[in-house]
């Protein structure tokens, strides 16, 4: 019996139940990402068996450990929504994403005192690709629904992405 139900599940079902698996226990598993730097020691210098870490700026490892989760762990949510999003509007989570990304380069750069102080100069350039990318798929989802008899659902489905693998994903953003 199991060997006539095999015949009928595509592969492909049971990669996306695998791949989905993984996705819901890195959502669930969040909580306790988040609170790994209570346990860095509250010292400049922390020393494991891999690396070394010095505060430096921070002058205390405990909350450089808190800072750098508290932008860690929004900008891993952020990719998951990316990646998995199949709506028409999911270029614009790039902007919060190049901003937590912005701020863990600063992060490491020890040297900046004031490293959120140009962040939107350096935002303005994803900004201006990506709102007038997101601003014309809606002017063509508007000007379809003015044509065509289709509801907005359905033209949300008609504009939605599905690629079949992880890579076809990546390949469609570049």
């Amino acid at each position: 019996m199991k060997r006539n139900l095999e015949k009928f599940q595509p592969k492909a079902s049971k990669k996306s139940l695998v791949l989905g698996s993984v996705i819901a226990t890195i959502l669930a598993i969040t909580p306790f990402l988040f609170t790994l730097y209570e346990s860095v020691p509250k010292q400049r210098v922390w020393d494991t068996f891999l690396f070394t870490y010095d505060s430096g700026f921070w002058e205390d490892a405990n909350y450089g450990m808190w800072v750098l989760s508290s932008k860690a762990i929004p900008l891993l949510l952020l990719f998951i929504w990316f990646f998995t999003n199949r709506h028409w509007w999911y270029h614009a989570l790039l902007v919060p994403m190049f901003m937590y990304i912005y701020q863990i380069f600063g992060f490491f750069n020890d040297e900046l005192k004031f490293f959120d102080e140009l962040q939107l100069m350096y935002m303005i350039p994803v900004m201006a690709v990506v709102i007038p990318s997101i601003y014309l798929i809606r002017a063509r989802i508007f000007n379809k629904i003015n044509e065509a008899t289709k509801s907005l659902e359905e033209l949300e489905e008609e504009f939605k992405m599905s690629p079949k693998n992880f890579w076809d994903k990546i390949r469609q953003y570049f």
